[in-house]
């Protein structure tokens, strides 16, 4: 059995450091008093076996910083085994960079090749058990507790559970963390027409490893879709804050793959969550204060 947890494995609000923002935040003059990132998270996929420029510049990084790792290609829940060679690859990868923290989507992405998507796992009785003993087995591996992410989805085929008791169940058998992201909670409660805060009230909260939260593409009214390629709307902010007046205040990062902005609007964007977690600290002190 892998040992729970400390609290948190980082703290704060982070970024998701893509290949293209190496540059710009190397080229800052030295970290300024107020910059508002505390950890960064890093697919390890991108990373693993780079070396040059590139592989130095990340491990300058890592130095400096707390990193959490997030996974694109395990697959889940996908039919073909585990890749374990992958896996102890990854393990040293982490251990290299002084990585607690892998997490994965609890989703699948091949079968005979990479569907390049993640594809949502059924939600029955039968995937609880197989998609919990895989998750099993990344953690004896990596010699880690891994968390895996609640992802968006646009169909759910051959249906038995809902997707909150899927999710519950996963993290019960297979005993491991979660990653939730907020913003594929209210993607999912616009799509599938459930109540965003009546989910969050069944999370078990003693789980959850740090927060994602992101932008999405308003298809429809009626259809969101989850693509981290704009700014967070606000009826995510909102979620986010009342994630944090349930849970209290937890590490949480900004997805940004596409549209990339300048860095400063990207800067203000986790600032605007550092803020938010202030505001919640300070509103908790004065009740502990007044109670």
């Amino acid at each position: 059995m892998i040992a729970p947890r400390d609290r948190y494995p980082v703290r704060g609000a982070g970024l998701g450091l893509r290949r293209t923002l190496l540059g710009p935040l190397a080229d800052l003059p030295s970290v300024p008093v107020d910059f508002p990132v505390d950890f960064f998270e890093v697919a390890p996929e991108n990373w693993i076996g780079v070396g040059g420029r590139y592989g130095k510049q990340f491990r300058s990084f890592t130095e400096r910083y707390p990193f959490v790792t997030h996974g694109l290609s395990l697959s889940l829940g996908g039919p073909a085994p585990l890749d374990e060679t992958f896996l102890q690859r990854l393990k040293r990868f982490l251990d290299t960079h002084n990585i607690a923290t892998y997490t994965e989507h609890l989703s699948y992405c091949s079968d005979d090749g990479h569907l390049y998507d993640l594809m949502p796992i059924p939600f029955t009785a039968e995937a609880v058990q197989y998609v919990a003993a895989r998750i099993r087995r990344v953690q004896d591996i990596l010699e880690r507790r891994i968390a895996v992410e609640n992802i968006s989805y646009y169909a759910a085929p051959g249906q038995e559970l809902r997707e909150i008791d899927f999710l519950n169940a996963v993290l019960a058998e297979a005993d491991c963390d979660l990653l939730l992201d907020v913003n594929n909670v209210y993607v999912n409660s616009v799509n599938h027409r459930y109540d965003a805060h009546e989910f969050l009230a069944h999370i078990p909260g003693e789980r959850i490893a740090y927060l994602h939260v992101a932008g999405h593409y308003r298809e429809a009214e009626d259809l969101l879709v989850d693509t981290h390629g704009a700014p967070i709307v606000d009826p995510v902010w909102a979620l986010l804050d009342a994630t944090y007046a349930r849970f209290g205040v937890i590490p949480t990062l900004l997805e940004r793959d596409f549209n990339i902005p300048p860095l400063p609007e990207l800067l203000a964007e986790v600032a605007h969550i550092a803020a938010m977690q202030a505001q919640r600290h300070a509103h908790a002190t004065r009740q502990q204060q007044h109670g």
